[in-house]
């Protein structure tokens, strides 16, 4: 093996941006790239330890030798360097750091690697992301399929517990469980799949939100070109794949981020800015031009080299707000006094600039729990720039109405209309996540009043309550058959659930109810505009009754959907409507084939001419026990 030598990838034209903050490629030159020097094949190696007094290679081909293969400096960039002849695709390394003042060693995993050692192993791997694809149909469709006025219903996975075909001790591997996820996620009618964290975490436990491979996905399901495999699968099957990003902390764990050179590198100094309570993690130091360097070369890199259609960004509100979880004494205000974390602001714009900017059709999804203003508007009308936001104000009202018992469900009607205040202030993705599921919380299912019956039949008039809202929508799995236990990542759902027919019902309800807003433009073409939406009526709190309209961009086909949230059936309930003629009934919660009573309208309702809601005509309906109907009319 012969010592470095003298090479890069690097340009000044890098450095430069990489020290400015603007390098948004730097996985193209930076960690471990195969590469041939005058002849001979071998890696280019470089890392950022701008503190660091001396940097070396080690791996599998030199022994783990400290002293074998140092790297060079590269001026006042902070970046080390050198290309190691006869080194392969496969090799274990890492970098030896001796800090400048010689009280630190270290030896730290690649920040850029493209593949580590399986956990709890905590190498990284030389790897090239060479990959044949074959979803070009889907990215040249793909803009059209992911705009605002398309429908998304996503299904959120954590892989390593939706099946394990191997059993319950081994995990799946991203290529096997491919086809398998993409006949379901079809046969459900869901549009998109989102992926709970696939980059490398050293703590299973974290779910991946505790990353230290930003660039690598998980070795614990396989290599980077079977992730691709399970993508382009997914594309060519006509489903979007959402990642999970977490640019907002990062673990502890000693062969990560944390203390890279000796020195508070890629984390706040400060611990009141630097040290995250809740999670015990870093949090990085977002006013650090590198370190904004990398993480939009971490967030552009899946956009790129994995054809991700989306970033769902992680604990956004934790990046805002100085304070966050913290008490007084316990943050430093920003340079004008306040509590906004300027610096966060700055890297999130910056992220959804170069995504936006780069790659056609994406979309950028905010986890912000906060009323913080226009995280879903234009970057030069001084928003964040995301084109999504998850409405979780929706979700903590939803499902603290759905918990109470029906009969005192009309002393809090306003949970229910409370939304639409604010409903249209955002582009909204109304969530029911894996956040919901865990924590002592109980599953979806478990937490509905009443028997076995009325739970799901409260389960299925939730699913369709959201799916009758405006906005995008988020399921967690396991959710859609009615999943009697808590989430538990260590083993799969328990898909012996859908040999019972009530189970099966609640799947083929799911199913339907995603096809019906995939398929009809009213359910999902004004998702975002509030011309697509109109209470009929939201004031019936004494019978905990509500009926909406919604209405199609390209048309005037429209949507008349009522929910009955008690077990109570209704009768001749009378709803206004815009025209006349026949609606159709177009789905029903209560069907028997869904696992309900089977009380219904018989396919269809005429509208008579009766002044009913402040409209010229009405139709009067059978509303079924703790049920959603959907009625549509062709428009004129």
């Amino acid at each position: 093996m012969s010592l470095v030598r003298a090479s890069s990838l690097l340009t000044e034209t890098d450095l430069h941006l990489f020290n400015e903050g603007r390098h948004h490629r730097l996985y193209e030159k930076m960690g471990a790239h195969p590469a041939t020097v005058e002849g001979e094949p071998g890696v280019q190696f470089s890392v950022w330890a701008p503190d660091a007094r001396d940097v070396a290679v080690v791996g599998d081909w030199n022994n783990w030798d400290r002293g074998a293969h140092p790297l060079q400096h590269r001026g006042e960039s902070g970046i080390w360097e050198g290309f190691v002849a006869g080194v392969a695709a496969g090799a274990r390394y890492k970098y030896h750091v001796a800090s400048r003042q010689g009280l630190y060693r270290a030896d730290k995993a690649d920040p850029f690697a493209f593949r580590t050692e399986v956990p709890p192993a905590t190498g990284s791997v030389v790897w090239d992301l060479a990959y044949a694809w074959g979803d070009g149909t889907w990215m040249e469709s793909r803009a059209q399929r992911q705009s605002l006025a398309s429908p998304m219903s996503i299904y959120e996975v954590h892989l390593g517990s939706w099946r394990r075909p191997g059993g319950r001790d081994r995990q799946p591997g991203f290529r096997e469980i491919a086809e398998p996820l993409a006949d379901y996620v079809a046969e459900m009618g869901f549009t998109h799949v989102e992926l709970m964290p696939v980059m490398e975490h050293p703590f299973y436990g974290s779910w991946g939100y505790q990353v230290t491979g930003y660039f690598a996905p998980s070795a614990r399901h396989g290599t980077p070109q079977d992730l691709m495999h399970l993508i382009d699968v997914l594309h060519r099957r006509g489903i979007g794949v959402i990642l999970d990003w977490v640019p907002s902390h990062f673990p502890t764990d000693e062969h990560g981020l944390g203390y890279f050179d000796g020195t508070h590198l890629y984390e706040h100094a400060d611990r009141r800015k630097g040290f995250h309570p809740d999670w015990n993690s870093l949090i990085f130091n977002y006013g650090r031009n590198e370190v904004r360097s990398f993480l939009v070369s971490g967030a552009l890199f899946w956009l790129d080299r994995y054809h991700a259609d989306g970033l769902r960004v992680d604990a956004v509100a934790s990046m805002l707000y100085l304070d966050y979880s913290r008490k007084a004494g316990e943050w430093i205000p920003n340079v004008h006094g306040g509590r906004e974390n300027l610096e966060a602001i700055d890297l999130l714009r910056q992220v959804n600039e170069a995504a936006y900017g780069a790659f056609s059709g994406i979309q950028t999804i905010a986890e912000e729990s906060t009323s913080w203003p226009m995280v879903s508007r234009p970057i030069w009308l001084g928003g964040l720039g995301f084109g999504l936001k998850w409405d979780m104000g929706w979700m903590h009202d939803t499902l603290d109405y759905f918990v109470k018992d029906p009969v005192f469900r009309k002393f809090h009607h306003d949970r229910l209309t409370f939304r639409m205040l604010y409903a249209f202030s955002e582009n909204f993705v109304l969530s029911l996540s894996h956040d919901e599921v865990v924590h002592l919380k109980g599953s979806l299912l478990s937490r509905m009043p009443g028997d076995a019956w009325q739970k799901r039949a409260n389960l299925r008039l939730l699913l369709g309550y959201m799916h009758a809202q405006p906005g995008k929508k988020l399921l967690f799995m396991g959710g859609e058959f009615g999943q009697w236990r808590e989430w538990n990542h260590d083993g799969e759902l328990d898909w012996g659930l859908l040999r019972d027919p009530a189970h099966e019902g609640l799947r083929r309800f799911t199913a339907d109810l995603n096809r019906f807003h995939r398929d009809e433009p009213a359910m999902h073409e004004l998702d975002c505009d509030p011309a697509g939406f109109e209470w009929i009526d939201c004031n019936d709190s004494q019978q905990s009754i509500v009926s909406l309209l919604r209405k199609a961009k390209s048309s005037t086909r429209t949507v008349v959907v009522a929910c009955n949230f008690t077990p109570v059936p209704r009768e001749g309930y009378r709803i206004g409507v815009p025209f006349p003629g026949t609606w159709q009934e177009a789905l029903n919660s209560d069907a028997e084939v869904y696992g309900g009573s089977g009380m219904g309208n018989m396919g269809g309702v005429t509208a008579t001419e009766v002044e009913v809601h402040g409209r010229t005509h009405a139709i009067e309906v059978v509303l079924p026990p703790l049920a959603m109907v959907a009625f549509v009319h062709p428009g004129t």
